[in-house]
């Protein structure tokens, strides 16, 4: 299966949020390591994965609760 990897600042593009609030309020408390997104090779560049990110803002769940409160 193919994956959409995305920098912070093309997914803050795709999903209408500040690249500091993906960074600081996003990232580990919704999108998780290994499954929003990856460090390739160790490093310390992160590429989110589209479709996962994708899936979890369409579920509705408690993901959907966090981001509703941080606005």
């Amino acid at each position: 299966m193919a994956h959409t990897y995305l920098i912070t600042e093309e997914l803050s593009a795709r999903i209408k949020y500040d690249v500091r609030t993906i960074r600081q309020c996003l990232k580990d408390a919704v999108l998780h390591d290994g499954v929003h997104y990856i460090r390739p090779f160790g490093g310390r560049k992160i590429l989110f994965i589209w479709e996962r990110v994708e899936e979890t803002m369409l579920q509705g769940d408690a993901a959907h609760q966090i981001i509703k409160n941080l606005q």
